[in-house]
């Protein structure tokens, strides 16, 4: 079951979605949602080529000596096993000593997945796992933050749901969830049980309904887009249902901020999305929503921004006034009147 054992000068590093079996799986990195993923798929793979699979799971924080020696000595019928290890970022000095024992000479028919979250803790232990020793592959998964990593993860979601979304619901679905992507990966899951494989904008508007972050998406595109009435009258309906103002604030910021990064610059979106650290169609937005902008009215806007921002905060009786005139600000392209 295990694959060859040769120390390599570098263990192959790959994607969460790339996870397989080998004698030592590091899967590393704070994105604990794409951790379980990496080791579901490979206790699937394990299951499908050994249904007798044994799966033994130990907590590294409390582990006792020699319990992987234990775990992983042969039975009388030779079941293949997997060992899963958690918490490694927690480790006892007992575990660090005796893995980097077992990975010198890895059991037969037993794979070992190693879970650290991240931290120093167990470096000596990591550095060698990142050599290769013991036939070791290292699985990344670090935080999805960026909004084009949310956009890359949902739209390989609904490839794996087997469905079609349009960019815009994309961008509307991501936007509205904007917290773990575990949250996400549930929404994409739910939006096709619900609506089937091809979906739209207007399914997704109607199934984030009343989200903060949709309403805060819905104000900002608005605002940026120059319609400020409307704006106005979503900013109201929004704050009548006792959305908090910050959120909304944070939506517009970001759509100033992109316009103000895109603002005078020349290239192709695909050329200044690398240089910008941006996607590519954040960069044809932020272009097409800063056109008739002038340099002087965007900087008066990023100043009102900072100030509204202190009012929301303590620094004004009337915060919702305070947001509803930098929304019309914006909306005017940063324009006094």
């Amino acid at each position: 079951m295990a694959a060859a054992r040769a120390t390599q000068t570098k263990a192959p590093q790959l994607d969460w979605s790339e996870a397989r079996p080998a004698p030592v799986v590091l899967i590393s990195g704070p994105e604990a949602f794409l951790a379980d993923r990496a080791a579901q798929a490979i206790r699937s793979a394990l299951v499908a080529e050994h249904p007798d699979l044994e799966v033994h799971d130990v907590d590294a924080a409390s582990y006792a000596a020699g319990e992987i020696f234990t775990l992983a000595s042969p039975s009388l019928f030779a079941e293949p096993r997997l060992l899963r290890v958690e918490g490694v970022e927690k480790c006892s000095d007992a575990f660090i000593e005796d893995v980097k024992r077992y990975i010198a000479e890895p059991a037969d028919d037993t794979v070992l997945v190693l879970r650290h979250g991240g931290g120093q803790r167990g470096k000596a232990l990591l550095d060698l796992l990142r050599k290769g020793t013991g036939g070791a592959i290292e699985i990344a998964c670090p935080e999805v933050k960026k909004d084009a990593d949310r956009l890359s993860f949902a739209q390989a979601e609904f490839r794996r749901l087997g469905a079609q979304i349009t960019p815009g619901a994309l961008r509307m679905l991501v936007g509205a969830y904007a917290g773990g992507i575990g949250e996400l990966a549930g929404a994409c899951v739910q939006l096709v049980s619900d609506v089937g494989t091809r979906i739209s904008e207007d399914e997704v508007n109607r199934a984030t309904e009343g989200r903060v972050e949709t309403n805060a998406f819905r104000v900002a595109d608005a605002a940026t887009a120059g319609r400020g009435a409307e704006a106005l009258v979503l900013l109201r309906q929004a704050l009548s249902t006792g959305t908090d103002p910050i959120p909304l604030l944070a939506a517009l910021n970001m759509k100033v901020r992109a316009m103000a990064r895109v603002y005078g610059a020349s290239g192709g979106s695909g050329q200044l999305a690398k240089e910008l650290g941006m996607a590519p169609w954040q960069v044809d937005r932020a272009q097409r929503e800063v056109r008739g902008w002038r340099e002087g009215d965007l900087a008066r806007c990023i100043d009102q921004a900072a100030e509204t921002e202190w009012l929301l905060k303590g620094g004004t009786r009337d915060p919702e006034y305070a947001l509803e005139k930098f929304v019309l600000l914006v909306a005017r392209r940063g324009r006094a009147k």
